[in-house]
């Protein structure tokens, strides 16, 4: 059990633009998706699926992005556009977790919700434990309807994370973490 505590205790994201290749093959990257989807799914809907962008998909994705924002604003700084444009540049792969939301009368839709991010969770853990680093990224990207359009979500589905996956350029720093002891309270029922 130590084991296991100690491998959640070291997780840390490496943030997108430390990532570089290799990122993971086919089979390793199944083997992730594996562990991923061993997720709490009340009812066993599997609200959720997987959508990969790699390789010479994620400059045309950061090209329609900077399009995007350009089109919008005229204005935009050309920093701003080199950001969007350079989104999904920087790690070799990039995982789009897409929570499925369609009609459901037993299962709420919020607890559907949980169950992808669950996935995006776990799918860090995995990425870390086939040695890989990994960071959990939304941005507007994952709220804008042109977006979804051009990623082929249909109306149901929504962006939980995008998944940025490669190889670490860098040890990633550990951050502070609350004390779990200050964050629990016990409940008492009332007189």
């Amino acid at each position: 059990m130590s084991g296991l505590l100690d491998c959640l205790d070291a997780r840390r994201s490496v943030p997108a633009k430390q990532l570089g290749a290799p990122g993971p093959d086919d089979a390793t990257l199944l083997r992730m998706l594996q562990s991923a989807v061993r997720v709490p799914d009340h009812g066993k809907r599997v609200p959720f699926r997987f959508l990969r962008i790699a390789g010479d998909a994620r400059i045309a994705l950061g090209e329609r992005l900077a399009a995007i924002t350009r089109s919008r604003d005229p204005a935009a700084a050309d920093a701003v556009i080199e950001k969007d444009r350079r989104r999904f540049a920087h790690a070799p792969m990039v995982l789009a977790v897409i929570a499925r939301l369609g009609p459901d009368e037993n299962i709420p839709e919020s607890e559907r919700f949980s169950t992808a991010c669950c996935v995006c969770f776990a799918l860090l853990q995995a990425a870390q434990g086939c040695g890989f680093g990994a960071q959990w990224l939304t941005g507007w990207p994952a709220y804008d309807p042109e977006v979804l359009r051009l990623l082929g979500l249909a109306d149901d589905e929504r962006i939980t994370g995008f998944i940025h996956v490669g190889t670490p350029k860098l040890d990633a720093p550990e951050r502070e973490r609350p004390d779990p002891d200050a964050l629990l309270q016990d409940w008492t029922p009332p007189a």
